[in-house]
């Protein structure tokens, strides 16, 4: 009889490791590559997954090493998959021995690879033999020491020169969970002493942010199903506050939260507010999760599955007094929580969203009501996906003036732009924020 506690097998989850990175590096995001592994194998597959992507370019300068072609994609991407998880026996959750073992089996029962295995037992042999005249041979190449591709290290060098390798670095460490308190429902302190009573503890770094000790299951946090909590990034808590400090518009208050989904910023701006907030999204499945996530909170909002730039499809013609837009862009921010995006974006993927966020941009900017504000945000570090757009912005909008905003947050330090006084965020993401007033031209 199977034992439903036993944990699979190593190879099998090599074998899904590998599938992954082949559907990564073919344009699909880990995400959508983790939702097709099998549930009972799921979790194990997304922990070696997300390693084997915050070192896939070591991992991909040492398999340069060994083989001076590439393999077939499928054996490939099992043999770098695990010189990732080996390289740095530290760093590793399994033996370089095991994995090697494991790594042969795997070649031997899938199709793809099995008449491959003896490849890739020849070529892990010889990384075990010779692993520090290997590791030596590739520690001078960016890519494998950063572990990012090298236009993007490239990029930040010149974005941000004084903090492109404090940056990189971390975008390789595991980030914090943090938490949103809802003060309708509970205050900050309060909830601090409901974590220490359930074996939790955190630490409160900004208004309503508490960051995590350690992570835990969202099931275990107390009223998370009532709508105590939502879990959120700190630098992503700026976005409601920013927009509605300090307005003292017309009532009623009308937001716009364009390109909404999931939903976390649309039931924080629900928690501060008594505007009536309308949430556009174009993905039917993640304007779902909008509604859901409204809904865990006890509150109602309008959700309109349509494109934000297809006005006509959407608008009644009234003005909005705010509008939030929280643009699509690289997620070149988010790296350490989503390790995947750096080696599935590519170097034209910038231009063209900051395209898509220039157009955003001049097509939301008439909806909005003299003496409104307009929020301008990506979870981007790069400068065409900040600065640069709000440059532009003004430029062609004479009746556009930018107020006092954060600009670039980079990760694990304060905002470069001075704009704003820093509040402790604590450990956040990257994250650009801009907010504009319409004026009279």
């Amino acid at each position: 009889m199977n034992n439903p506690m036993k944990a699979p097998p190593l190879w099998r989850q090599l074998q899904q490791v590998a599938r992954a990175n082949v559907a990564v590096m073919s344009g699909t995001s880990g995400t959508a590559a983790l939702e097709l592994v099998d549930a009972n194998l799921r979790s194990g597959v997304q922990a070696l997954c997300f390693h084997v992507w915050r070192h896939w370019g070591r991992a991909q300068a040492l398999r340069t090493q060994l083989v001076r072609k590439p393999p077939p994609p499928m054996v490939d991407a099992l043999l770098c998959s695990v010189l990732a998880l080996a390289w740095n026996a530290e760093d590793s959750a399994y033996d370089a021995f095991t994995l090697v073992n494991q790594a042969v089996e795997a070649a031997k029962r899938q199709p793809e690879t099995k008449a491959q295995a003896n490849f890739v037992n020849a070529c892990l042999r010889r990384f075990l033999r010779e692993r520090d005249a290997l590791l030596a041979a590739t520690d001078a190449d960016p890519v494998a020491h950063w572990n990012h591709p090298r236009w993007w290290i490239n990029r930040l060098q010149k974005d941000h020169p004084q903090q492109w390798a404090e940056i990189l670095a971390a975008a390789n460490r595991h980030a914090p969970m943090t938490l949103r308190v809802n003060q309708r429902r509970i205050q900050p302190q309060a909830y601090l002493s409901l974590l220490r009573a359930a074996g939790m503890d955190g630490r409160q770094v900004s208004a309503n942010a508490i960051e995590l000790q350690s992570p835990a299951p969202v099931q275990a946090l107390p009223g998370f199903g009532d709508g105590w909590v939502s879990v959120q990034d700190a630098a992503a808590q700026v976005a409601a506050p920013l927009l509605l400090n300090g307005y003292r518009g017309q009532e009623p208050c009308r937001i716009l939260d364009a390109c909404a989904a999931p939903g976390g910023k649309t039931g924080h701006l629900l928690e501060c507010t008594e505007a009536e907030v309308l949430a556009l999204e174009v993905d039917p499945r993640r304007a779902e999760r909008i509604s859901s996530n409204v809904q865990r909170l006890g509150l109602q909002t309008q959700v309109i599955v349509a494109d934000a730039s297809a006005v006509p499809s959407w608008w009644d013609g009234r003005l909005f007094n705010l509008i939030l837009l929280d643009a699509p862009c690289t997620a070149s921010g988010i790296v350490r929580r989503h390790p995947d995006i750096r080696w599935l974006r590519r170097e034209s993927d910038v231009a063209q969203l900051a395209a898509t966020q220039r157009h955003l941009l001049n097509t939301l900017w008439p909806l909005l009501l003299q003496g409104g504000r307009l929020l301008f945000c990506t979870c981007s570090i790069f400068r065409a996906e900040g600065d640069a757009q709000v440059q532009a912005f003004l430029g062609h909008n004479t009746d556009a003036v930018l107020l006092p905003s954060p600009g670039h947050l980079l990760p694990n330090s304060s905002p470069d732009s001075g704009r704003v006084a820093d509040n402790p965020l604590g450990d956040h993401d990257g994250f650009f924020y801009a907010l504009f007033e319409k004026r009279a031209a």
